[in-house]
């Protein structure tokens, strides 16, 4: 379950309020000036070394150690305002064991030995104690050790160094420009991330990962002050894997769509989108609404990674297909059946990869959170759903000899667990470009950006909105539309998939809030595409459903 851009957007804007709301695995509140130093590695791998003593004394057969330093940084503006600057720091060991045959967790911000100690023998007590009530011991794939690594996510500058006055004057400098163009209410924010994780295991593995992350939301608003009516447009950047560069002054490669929108790849011209937004909210106030009926949609790659994320990357998640996620995030309707029989998932024009290692996405790590290298995998090839992603003790469900590399937590207080990996549909094969496919389409609706979205438990039947809709006719563009909202049931849209641009158009976007889990955590994750057609689809009148 991916919680929408604009809501995502709305909860940090509330930390405008007050450090006192920030969520309680956040940490604390810290200077800016602390957001850049680390913990010696020194002492990380011998706390490290500590707690696989312990655990393996008091009878775990393997013991997994997390020692995490979790910084975020937001800078939050209005108009002309800087709402709030708040940098926060979590730090702390998480310690996972096997004893029994059973998992067992501890975790502590007690970083001396003792404090460690004490957590991977309360893991070991836990799992032992669990081990009365479980009917099979679990079964770990083998990971071999790989001793002392280091992995960086490879910036080109450190976002946590920019200094803060040159982050709110990018922010107010781009709010001042859709105002001048026509806004009347701007909020716009950054939101940096940096994971400083530190992993040690029984299996001989010593990893030091730094992994940065950036995001900078914008939502535009226009009012109609002789009606009060008012429309928003929010922001086309895609968050990153990346470091400051992204925003910068870097050239931007820039893509000019078919409708006039300027889209951007790995690179964000925050102010140039900031002014677009602002005139296309006015357009929204005049464009006409949609006529319901069928329509062959041709989707922006800014608007089709949520539906990938939604209709692919969560029901292709093993735990789910298994019942485990059934009490929360619901179940799957791609059974494991259906990947014996190859099933027809989408047409032959549908290949989506599972991705931990595509640079600049979200989701890129050099080992995952049980140590395991990460790597690229098919997910479903020329329509036929073919794998699914699983972990370390999933992998002898479906025969595999290895764990794919999907196992996160998002905390070092969190019990690590299957997460999504970057799921992305490939480029098509065939030269072809958003201009060429919109020439080809005689009644359709072409979709920029993500917008509001609704799937039942078992990933099947959805309804997705987006940012803008563009009429065509007779393969040309003809007007600005409003109301748009397509149906879905999952296999039939991508079997009605008829054509994917190629590489030249193939861009990431994603969310830094995937929610999943008991208790609930959030992932990062990146989903690829080109622009891509689908034939016959459903589109609804969303001002009229709502009477």
């Amino acid at each position: 379950m991916v919680q929408v851009l604009r809501r995502d957007f709305l909860a940090l804007s509330g930390l405008g309020l007050g450090a006192s709301l920030l969520p309680a695995g956040w940490g604390r509140a810290i200077a800016a000036e602390a957001l850049d130093s680390a913990i010696d590695p020194a002492l990380k791998k011998r706390l490290a070394d500590v707690a696989l003593n312990a655990a393996t004394g008091a009878g775990a057969t393997y013991c997994d150690v997390r020692i995490g330093r979790y910084l975020r940084q937001f800078v939050i503006t209005r108009d002309a305002h800087v709402e709030n600057v708040v940098n926060t720091e979590s730090t702390g060991a998480g310690v996972r064991v096997i004893a029994g045959g059973a998992w067992g967790f501890a975790a502590t911000n007690d970083l001396s030995p003792d404090g460690v100690a004490n957590a991977a023998r309360q893991a070991t007590a836990i799992a032992k104690a669990n081990a009365k009530f479980q009917a099979e011991p679990v079964r770990l794939a083998p990971t071999p050790g790989v001793g002392e690594v280091k992995w960086r996510t490879p910036i080109a500058k450190n976002s946590m160094t920019v200094p803060v006055k040159d982050k709110a004057d990018l922010l107010l400098g781009v709010n001042a420009a859709a105002l001048a163009n026509g806004a009347n209410f701007v909020n716009s924010l950054l939101f940096l991330v940096n994971e400083q994780k530190y992993f040690a295991s029984t299996d001989g593995s010593y990893i030091d990962q730094d992994v940065h992350r950036i995001w900078a939301p914008i939502t535009v608003t226009v009012v109609d002050k002789a009606t009060g009516k008012f429309r928003s447009r929010s922001g086309l950047s895609a968050p990153m894997g990346m470091g400051f560069e992204y925003l910068d002054g870097t050239p931007s490669e820039k893509i000019v769509l078919p409708s006039g929108t300027t889209v951007y790849r790995n690179s964000y011209d925050m102010k140039e989108d900031a002014i677009a937004a602002a005139k296309d909210a006015a357009a929204k106030l005049k464009a006409p609404s949609v006529k319901p009926g069928k329509y062959d949609l041709v989707l922006d790659p800014t608007h089709l990674w949520l539906t990938i994320h939604e209709s692919v990357g969560h029901p292709l998640e093993l735990d789910r297909v298994l019942g485990y996620e059934a009490n929360y995030a619901g179940t799957s309707f791609a059974t494991m059946d259906k990947r014996d029989a190859r099933f027809q998932y989408g047409s032959a024009n549908v290949n989506i990869v599972a991705d931990k290692i595509q640079p600049n996405s979200l989701g890129a790590v050099g080992y995952d959170d049980e140590g395991v290298k990460t790597k690229r995998w098919d997910l479903i090839a020329q329509g036929k759903l073919v794998d699914y992603q699983v972990v370390r003790d999933q992998a002898h469900i479906l025969s595999k000899a290895a764990s794919d590399g999907c196992c996160y937590a998002d905390s070092w207080s969190s019990v690590q667990f299957q997460r999504m990996a970057n799921v992305s549909l490939q480029p098509g094969s065939k030269k072809i470009t958003p201009a060429e496919m919109v020439a080809g389409v005689e009644n359709g609706i072409y979709i920029v950006g993500d917008g509001s979205f609704s799937i039942d438990q078992q990933r099947y039947n959805a309804q997705f909105g987006g940012q803008l809709f563009f009429e065509i006719k007779n393969g040309k563009i003809t007007q600005q539309i409003e109301d748009v909202a397509y149906q879905i049931r999952t296999p039939e849209f991508w079997n009605a998939c008829s054509a994917v641009c190629d590489e030249r158009d193939y861009r990431l976007n994603g969310s830094f809030f995937d929610g999943k889990g008991q208790p609930p955590q959030v992932s990062a994750v990146s989903h690829g595409a080109a622009t891509a057609r689908f034939d016959g689809i459903n589109v609804i009148n969303t001002a009229r459903s709502l009477g």
